[in-house]
């Protein structure tokens, strides 16, 4: 949720150019998620692997890893943007459809849920402990 939404409001869109994806890690761990980088680019990763999922939410160029389990590259190599089916995710964000709460420092706000015209947990499925009792 708060790496799609942080790539929405950067405009890192599925209509524009890729960016470098430790950019995106660094405005998550910024202003929204302040822990570790490797779970937030890890996250990223997963959401670019069609083998781990049916449906992309990040479009990657550079090394995303392999179906054998080689691992991606540095985020300093990767550059990711979101996919068009992510737009349906975040789709009128922007109109109060959801419930915002101040983030980790009070700077901004995110969102607690994503509005989501598509159904992402029965299409992309989810995996750990945190999903299933999300679930």
């Amino acid at each position: 949720r708060r790496i799609l939404f942080a790539m929405n409001v950067e405009g890192n869109t599925a209509e524009k150019g890729f960016r470098k994806s430790a950019k995106t890690v660094g405005n998550v761990i910024g202003n929204y998620h302040p822990h570790g980088d490797s779970s937030v680019y890890e996250a990223m990763v997963r959401m670019s692997q069609d083998w781990k999922v049916r449906n992309m939410l990040i479009e990657m160029h550079g090394n995303n890893g392999s179906v054998d389990g080689d691992p991606p590259a540095a985020m300093r190599y990767t550059e990711a943007r979101l996919s068009p089916i992510s737009a349906e995710l975040l789709r009128d964000i922007e109109k109060e459809t959801v419930d915002f709460i101040p983030n980790f420092d009070d700077t901004s706000s995110e969102p607690t849920v994503l509005p989501a015209r598509f159904p992402n947990l029965l299409v992309n499925g989810s995996t750990g402990i945190s999903a299933g009792y999300a679930t």
